[in-house]
């Protein structure tokens, strides 16, 4: 599969990622990509940016080296509720908005937890994409999770450093697997994303196709397969649910 798109990378603005915004979008179009997404790290996350930087997005080009860009968040899921880190003034002027689990934000707690917490983020219209939900620090139901996503019209990614052996997370693999399996079961698009915190990993995607591949995951629920089905995806939430 060519996967065009990667919308969640990092720059020296999250605080502990090691590229600029023209050094990233260089990296995806040599890549072939067709549109990058910078997801910076909301205001909780230690060393990461404030509200102000959020709210001056409007002042950077969506368009670099030839690609489409999109700029937003990563925002921190603070309690079981799935409240977030930034308000909905700020959500507003983002192009995409990603909530996940971090530990320097929010404790992993019981399944029934861990799992309330992130249907509550799914249930915001202004969320647009679970991060890293495959995270076994915070064990979750899939089958719940999968079956809120799919109500809620919200994505879930597979996240490619998850399954990193050198990376902090538990049970990817496992976790991405048992998702995957409920998804191609109910039938739920997922994102694969890089989580790049430099310009090398932009666009990576070895660790996490092998498991689409062992899964036989369907391409037509991939999101990344075309600009046009992201951008459909993010149209279908944010229609369905923002005019209720």
């Amino acid at each position: 599969m060519n996967y065009v798109l990667d919308t969640h990378t990092h720059t020296i603005a999250s605080g502990h990622a090691y590229s600029t915004i023209s050094e990233m979008a260089k990296s995806a179009s040599e890549k072939g990509l067709k549109l990058l997404g910078i997801t910076e790290h909301a205001p909780l996350m230690p060393g990461s940016c404030q509200q102000i930087y959020f709210s001056n997005l409007k002042v950077v080009p969506r368009e670099m080296f030839g690609i489409q860009l999109m700029f937003g968040a990563e925002l921190n899921i603070l309690d079981k509720k799935g409240h977030i880190d930034l308000n909905n003034f700020i959500l507003d002027k983002l192009d995409v908005r990603i909530a996940s689990l971090h530990t320097y934000c929010i404790e992993s707690g019981s399944v029934a937890d861990n799992t309330s917490a992130l249907t509550g983020a799914i249930k915001n219209p202004r969320i647009d994409i679970i991060g890293h939900p495959d995270d076994g620090t915070y064990p979750v139901d899939y089958e719940e999770l999968v079956s809120t996503a799919k109500e809620y019209k919200t994505l879930l990614e597979v996240n490619n450093n998850s399954l990193d052996p050198t990376g902090s997370r538990k049970n990817g693999r496992e976790n991405i697997t048992k998702m995957l399996s409920w998804c191609k079961k109910l039938k739920v698009p997922v994102i694969m994303n890089s989580d790049a915190h430099v310009f090398t990993d932009v666009g990576r995607h070895d660790f996490s196709e092998t498991v689409i591949k062992e899964l036989d995951f369907p391409e037509e629920l991939i999101v990344n397969r075309s600009v046009e089905a992201f951008l459909a995806a993010l149209k279908t939430k944010r229609s369905a649910f923002l005019t209720q």
